[in-house]
């Protein structure tokens, strides 16, 4: 698959898209504490998904996956199934929101702290959190993807942790999952040149140990080998002629 370049049409509903999926996040923040499960999160943003925005929650059914959102839980890295799990005091979560609305898919994540917050799980956060911004501020016409991920590395190794290596960001668009990918690790001035129109996810997943994952028998839960914390951020982006735009900021953010 080419890598697309977004026209204005798709880059208006790539917009709106991209807002719904943090108005989600923003909306959920209240519901993440101590004593409620992962499949009532799930429940909360699907109804809020389906009946508030009128979209499509991407990952229900997607490749088979069950539910509307994704919920990592601690040493889970990423893809974890809501469930039964009810989340303790000091757990930290990474929930993973994906929209379709009028055929453009927007795309986020964020870390959500229960209860009293964990000091080893807020360091990770913020660390993976850093990274992110790093490798975003990478942004820009003539950079290449190769930039990003020298970033995210260097920043992440230089704290001692680790990346990820066998998951990466994508680009998104018409469909969920597009090209290119977009490494989390890598060397400055290689990989595919940027250019204004692109629009793809920067999502590191930060292991607080060694990087190793192991996939569970579910088929989509993807955890650390060592049982280490993982902490991971997304956003959706664009290049534009001058840098990038966040499609997926909150509200917070867009002040």
């Amino acid at each position: 698959m080419a890598i697309s370049i977004k026209n204005s049409e798709e880059l208006a509903l790539m917009r709106v898209a991209g807002r719904l999926t943090a108005d989600i996040l923003d909306m959920i923040g209240e519901y993440v504490r101590t004593g409620v499960s992962t499949d009532e999160l799930n429940q909360i943003c699907h109804d809020y998904i389906v009946n508030v925005q009128k979209a499509i929650p991407a990952p229900l059914n997607y490749r088979g996956f069950p539910k509307s959102i994704c919920t990592s839980v601690n040493h889970v890295v990423c893809h974890g199934i809501p469930g039964t799990r009810v989340l303790q005091n000091g757990d930290m979560v990474n929930i993973d929101i994906t929209v379709i609305k009028d055929g453009l898919h927007g795309d986020s994540s964020r870390m959500f702290h229960v209860g009293k917050p964990d000091v080893r799980g807020q360091r990770i956060a913020q660390v993976a959190f850093d990274a992110l911004w790093l490798g975003i501020k990478q942004v820009r016409p003539g950079a290449h993807l190769g930039d990003i991920g020298h970033a995210v590395q260097t920043h992440v190794e230089a704290n001692g942790c680790t990346v990820v290596r066998e998951y990466c960001g994508h680009g998104i668009g018409r469909e969920f999952h597009e090209d290119p990918q977009v490494l989390h690790y890598g060397t400055r001035a290689t990989g595919a040149g940027l250019h204004a129109g692109m629009v793809f996810t920067i999502e590191p997943m930060v292991n607080a140990g060694k990087r190793h994952v192991r996939l569970l028998p579910d088929g989509w839960t993807v955890v650390t080998k060592d049982h280490s914390l993982s902490a991971q951020w997304e956003h959706t982006l664009l290049v534009t002629d001058s840098g990038y735009e966040v499609f997926t900021l909150g509200a917070e953010d867009r002040k």
